[in-house]
């Protein structure tokens, strides 16, 4: 490997080893680090025009004299010292500087100094001119938060940088800290079937699923990604591959509750339309159907906001002042958004090009050139109906968490961030310089998928987002805790290093890049405070021991499945002995049900999709299972969670509503601080919501659960499961607090 491809890799981040999921050394090729590094826009088929590139760079690096961002770590809640790289021609190392703090609450501090007289990192010549890089530390006690850095020579502003003071630690609620033990629902909110809904769950099903969850003693409901998704596409509905993580899916909406759904034209619209008969027929259908969905969403909303408008926007109310607020604060962000769905549903209506922005016209592919902008003018109304849109889903995500606070829940809601967004969203049209469209996220080889995977969503570029002042993280972070007791980090390990894998290889051929840890997890801290939320981080899959340590130092809480924790002789381990800074479940959303696990449900259906072609290999899964199986009973059995009238031999126990209410009852027992629990196995559900690597093969993200959400909660079963979860619950907080004092 050439020194230029040798520093290229190590500046990219790009690794050029890893240990696999199965413990053993794997290299990346230099072809992978080749394709890795064009993704992130070198070019390497002219070695001089990459040495000039590489030249301007170093160029622009060293003749700033701040850094973009600085991002520290306070302890005790107050910085002690500040730790500053500059850099200056050496020939104006002994002048006089001046470092200005402005705060965010706009306190000042000023500092003078001579770099001269500070620690010399490097030197580095520029055009026969000698630039030093020193290391500036300052004594100054500067709260947590983010705060403005500016360095003059003179009244000469020589730079300009932000300045991020974090906590040690995300925060952990106190109730936690006493060595409690909360037990919670899952559930993906678009298969909750109601009485009431529209033919997919929305946010009144979740705020009656709280209500009666915390009536039974759970302390949080967790959910899937509510990202926002595409209104000109709503097949397109994975809530792992979002239009924008930032803002929520309008289809979650309850229409009924929108302010002026009752005004007369409104319902005498609603009765033109059958819209009764409609719905009555999209609550009936088995999967969601998002089509149907969607259509009948939107034409009701849009007469809704029809009637908002003239009523409530045309002249000075309490509902003018809020929605103008939230547009407001929601800044170009939210203004992008509703631009790009705006933009998509008229090229969809005028039968043009329209799934991502990619293939719109030239002159729209640009969120700020004139044309979009030209655009955004001419369709005021339909921009700002998007944005009414996420208004009100806001509106309604903040009442039900404000309904969690009131019911007594410890935790409440949790949400799930997403690993990364499409190609063609509107996160990566109003922001393309942080994406590397050549490349995709993924994962490695592992036992769940031999193959690696690749999931076609582009990788943010670590030297862009540190360029950005990692705003759009902050950002990002932000809005997925607003409203929010906890928040579940989906492939965590993505704070650390991501698997790249370019567009034209397949998921074996990638690799990882690295990411500035120490700086995301201390933004994460930071948010996590000032929104008083718990994070999760989901730990599974090729993950480094340091950095799981990494994570549990920084109060992140650990993410245990039940059937993953298994030991080398395959015997599952305890829930006993799960990390008390943890987060377990039996099963989740990419796995089959209780049900489906035991009766290899999955295996039929993955051998009728084609994932599994090799006959000696699906016969060599079942036998893994027949012995999972077995592991579990002689686990059951070692620990008298099940009685004698099951068997001990798997071969004449099926799975029956006692064997699934034990296995729960087994992992409420154990030492995770918090246990999930799926509404699916509640209700002895056999259907997956996902399988992973399908795509049209099955209907992923669309299975609904078996009963009415009403009908669950009535049943005498499931208020006695819910008895002893929480039973079990307090005799496991009891037994860790009296382990404390002791």
């Amino acid at each position: 490997m050439s020194e230029i491809l040798e520093y290229l890799v190590s500046q990219g981040g790009i690794a050029s080893d890893f240990t696999d999921a199965w413990g053993k050394p794997a290299q990346i090729s230099e072809q992978t680090q080749k394709q890795l590094l064009s993704a992130m826009g070198y070019d390497l088929d002219d070695e001089s025009v990459l040495i000039e590139q590489l030249e301007l760079e170093a160029i622009e690096q060293w003749q700033n004299a701040l850094n973009p961002v600085y991002v520290m770590t306070a302890h005790k809640g107050r910085l002690a010292h500040l730790k500053i790289i500059m850099r200056c021609p050496i020939s104006e190392a002994a002048a006089s500087y001046r470092f200005s703090v402005i705060t965010e609450k706009g306190e000042k501090h000023n500092f003078k100094f001579e770099a001269v007289e500070h620690m010399l990192l490097a030197v580095q010549e520029i055009d026969g001119i000698e630039w030093h890089q020193y290391e500036i530390q300052l004594p100054v006690k500067l709260p947590l938060g983010y705060h403005q850095l500016s360095l003059f020579s003179g009244r000469v502003k020589l730079g300009q940088s932000s300045l991020i003071i974090a906590p040690a630690q995300c925060y952990i609620p106190p109730s936690l800290k006493t060595g409690n033990k909360f037990w919670g629902l899952s559930v993906q909110l678009y298969c909750i079937k109601s009485k009431g809904n529209w033919g997919i769950g929305d946010f009144s099903d979740l705020s009656y699923l709280l209500d009666k969850a915390a009536d039974l003693g759970a302390d949080f409901i967790g959910l899937n990604p509510i990202h926002a998704l595409f209104p000109a596409n709503p097949d397109a509905c994975s809530p792992y591959g979002p239009n924008s993580r930032q803002w929520l899916n309008y289809l979650y909406i309850d229409v009924e509750k929108v302010p002026a759904y009752h005004e007369a034209g409104v319902q005498d619209w609603l009765i033109a339309q059958e819209v009764e008969s409609r719905i009555t027929a999209l609550r009936d259908t088995e999967w969601v159907d998002y089509t149907g969905v969607s259509e009948l969403k939107l034409a009701a909303l849009q007469q809704v906001f029809k009637a908002f408008q003239a009523k409530y926007l045309i002249k000075k109310s309490k509902y003018k002042a809020a929605f103008d607020s939230f547009v407001e604060q929601g800044g170009e962000s939210l203004k992008s958004l509703a631009v790009f769905e705006a933009l998509q549903m008229q090229l969809k209506l005028q039968g043009k090009p329209h799934w991502g922005w990619k293939v719109f016209p030239i002159e729209y592919q640009n969120a700020r050139s004139s044309k979009v902008k030209a655009f955004a003018k001419k369709h005021a109304d339909e921009v700002a109906f998007y944005t009414f849109l996420q208004w009100q889903a806001q509106v309604q995500f903040d009442a039900v968490s404000q309904k969690a606070s009131r019911s007594g829940m410890r935790i409440g809601l949790y949400r799930d961030l997403a690993v990364g967004v499409s190609d063609g969203s509107a996160e990566t049209w109003s922001n393309p310089d942080l994406y590397c469209s050549q490349a995709s996220i993924g994962a490695p080889p592992d036992v769940l998928g031999p193959q690696g995977q690749k999931w076609g969503l582009p990788p943010m570029d670590p030297n862009t987002l540190v360029s950005q002042q990692y705003q759009p993280i902050i950002e990002l972070f932000r809005a997925n805790m607003k409203s929010s007791g906890a928040l579940r980090i989906d492939h965590v390990m993505g704070l650390l290093r991501l698997w790249w894998v370019h567009n034209e290889s397949n998921a074996k051929q990638g690799g990882y890049v690295y990411y500035p840890i120490d700086d995301l997890l201390a933004i994460l801290a930071l948010e996590s405070h000032r929104n008083k939320a718990l994070v999760i981080g989901e730990d599974l899959g090729t993950v480094p021991d340091a950095i799981r340590e990494k994570l549990q130092d920084k109060g992140i809480y650990s993410y245990r499945v039940f059937f993953f924790e298994q030991s080398e002789d395959g015997g599952f381990f305890s829930p006993s002995h799960y990390p008390e800074q943890s987060m377990a479940t039996l099963t989740t959303h990419d796995m089959p049900t209780l049900s489906g696990f035991w009766h290899c449900d999955d295996l039929v259906l993955g051998k009728a999709l084609g994932l599994y072609p090799d006959a000696d290999g699906l016969a060599a899964l079942y036998d893994i299972r027949h012995q999972n199986k077995q592991s579990i009973l002689d686990s059951l059995h070692g620990h008298h969670i099940i009685n004698e009238n099951i068997s001990r031999d798997v071969n004449y126990v099926g799975m029956g509503k006692e064997l699934n209410y034990a296995m729960q009852q087994h992992m409420a027992a154990g030492a995770s601080a918090l246990l999930s629990l799926q509404l699916e196995d509640w209700l002895e559900m056999d259907k997956p919501v996902n399988i992973p690597g399908t795509f049209m093969e099955y209907p992923n993200w669309r299975r609904k659960l078996s009963h009415n959400l009403e009908d669950i909660f009535s049943r005498s079963d499931v208020k006695a499961l819910a008895v002893s979860l929480t039973e079990c619950r307090r005799k496991a907080s009891k037994k860790c607090q009296n382990s404390v004092e002791k």
